[in-house]
């Protein structure tokens, strides 16, 4: 069986020799023992490694089953890695245009996201487009208490108990959160919510193939077995040492090939736009995980060809601090073929009856080849089909080459001491106790810069 997931290093042969390559195989090799013995930092965050049993599949399936069956809308409540992932598969799998369709063809509910933000009117809206629905809602804490998340989940929960009452709102908000302790599991053990488990050995960032990504992926109506046998085949792929024999460390070395000339961008490119939620997953995998100790490349992304019309100049001509990694699916789900038109107003007869894939083909083929001779190394990730078993194997590619990637850099690719900042700066902000002289001082430098 050959791989879903095929990295094309063909068109770097101009930016990188074979010495280069050559002189990575040790630390390559190191970086793989790291990670598989468990003696790199963060080793007690190497859980993704290893993926959910049957018996806790069949448990999510059966929870979301019934959702599928019951619900009208299902909420997601998280932010970063507690919806990041969800999002991703379902935007990438599912109807673009689901909540339109016909109750007639869809086969699970609409599935909406909250608590990423505190945006006043997208929440308000929320609310007013769930009156009359059937709703059901999946909160995703580890502790119950980061901040935009709880606040969410409050307004949610005081909707849903004066929508449906008490007893009943209870049957329908389920809990992912950590397994004996924090704010939420408090919370769901005295409501008697259903819960499923964040695992201790596993970081939000790594965590969609657990029940934080798998539930609501499931209760979407998307199959997680195929998923999870996606990400299967590729641990398969991607066990060997070698450089030469594992394409995510290939992969891996080539961002650290590229960081070491200099540059300091990875564009994430895709060609399909049902994969745009997918590079906010990625941009936050790679950037919480090397963005550390004054390191790190810094993760962007574009959606071609459309940004081609608004990024495209810089790319192409602009300062050659960046490198792409493109992404690209080369046979769609539907095809559209270009119809005939009766006077050639637009010049385009041409290409009447040709298939949109095969147009889309041509562009990505244009594109590298003008990027590339603008001065901007391209590596490719391909994928025949974009499809749940294909999906699960580019997760784990990704997590596999990030995690082989931060030990190539000299950082913990699993923790994130960064993101605390602007927590306790926020926290001393709003007034949370225990944080007066903090909010003194944050007060005083706001007033010098008024």
């Amino acid at each position: 069986m050959s791989s879903p997931v095929s990295l094309n290093l063909n068109y770097v042969a101009l930016f990188v020799a074979d010495h280069e390559w050559e002189q990575l195989h040790p630390a390559v090799s190191h970086a793989h023992h790291l990670l598989h013995a468990g003696t790199g930092k963060g080793a007690g965050l190497l859980g993704w490694m290893d993926l959910p049993d049957k018996e806790e599949i069949s448990r999510i399936e059966k929870s979301a089953a019934r959702i599928r069956k019951d619900a009208d809308v299902f909420i997601v409540i998280g932010i970063g890695g507690s919806s990041l992932g969800a999002k991703a598969v379902i935007s990438g799998l599912c109807h673009a245009f689901h909540s339109s369709l016909h109750p007639q063809k869809k086969n699970g509910p609409d599935v909406f996201f909250l608590g990423e933000h505190f945006g006043s009117d997208y929440t308000n809206e929320l609310l007013e487009a769930l009156e009359g629905k059937s709703v059901y809602v999946n909160v995703i804490s580890k502790s119950g208490t980061t901040t935009e998340p709880a606040i969410a989940f409050r307004i949610v929960k005081t909707w849903m108990e004066h929508t449906y009452g008490e007893e009943e709102a209870k049957k329908r908000i389920i809990a992912t959160t950590d397994r004996e302790k924090g704010a939420l599991k408090t919370m769901a053990n005295a409501e008697g919510y259903e819960t499923f488990v964040v695992p201790d050995d596993v970081g939000g960032r790594y965590s969609v193939l657990t029940p934080v990504g798998l539930f609501p992926i499931a209760a979407a109506g998307i199959s997680i077995r195929d998923l999870i046998a996606g990400a299967e085949e590729a641990r398969r792929d991607y066990t060997d040492e070698r450089l030469s024999h594992n394409q995510a460390y290939q992969y891996a070395a080539f961002r650290n090939l590229m960081y070491q000339k200099g540059k300091q961008i990875e564009l994430l490119s895709t060609y399909e736009p049902k994969l745009t939620d997918f590079s906010e997953w990625w941009k936050q995998l790679y950037g919480e995980s090397e963005g550390k100790d004054g390191k790190g490349l810094f993760p962007a992304s574009a959606v071609f060809t459309t940004d081609l019309h608004s990024m495209g100049q810089y790319i192409q001509d602009g300062r050659r601090h960046l490198f792409e990694t493109v992404l690209f699916v080369r046979k769609s789900r539907n095809e559209i073929q270009i119809p005939q038109s009766a006077s050639d107003e637009d010049g385009l007869d041409f290409l009447a009856g040709e298939r949109l894939d095969a147009i889309n083909q041509k562009a990505f083929q244009a594109t590298m080849l003008a990027h590339t001779d603008g001065a901007v190394p391209n590596v490719f990730l391909e994928m025949n089909e974009l499809n749940v078993f294909s999906l699960g194997a580019l997760i784990y590619f990704f997590e596999k080459a990030c995690a082989l990637s931060g030990y190539l850099l000299g950082v913990n690719p699993f923790d994130q001491p960064g993101v605390e900042s602007y927590k306790q700066n926020m926290y001393a902000l709003l007034g949370k106790s225990g944080h007066e002289q903090r909010r003194t001082e944050l007060e005083e430098r706001l007033n010098e810069w008024q």
